[in-house]
């Protein structure tokens, strides 16, 4: 997304067997494991994908937004946006 305005956290909470579900960070990829958490920077480059044909990946993910660096009107947009999403 091009900003550093939060950091985001998934935790496995259903994973498909053999590491057949990734995230590629930047150049760096990585597999969820079950009850275990990934912690990733938005400002990078970064996608998912399951390889897997009949087992789903199922992630809790929390953004954690980095408020020490935003402006008090990037706070208020961030907040107007998560409102609409709910």
């Amino acid at each position: 997304d091009g900003n550093n305005m939060w950091l985001t956290c998934q935790m496995g909470l259903k994973v498909p067997s053999g590491e057949k579900a990734h995230i590629r960070v930047g150049p760096e990829t990585r597999h969820w494991e079950e009850g275990k958490c990934l912690l990733y920077d938005t400002t990078y480059e970064h996608e998912t994908f399951n390889a897997s044909e009949d087992e789903e990946r199922i992630v809790l993910h929390v953004d954690f937004f980095n408020t020490l660096a935003m402006t008090p009107m990037e706070i208020e947009i961030v907040e107007y946006v998560y409102e609409m999403r709910e």
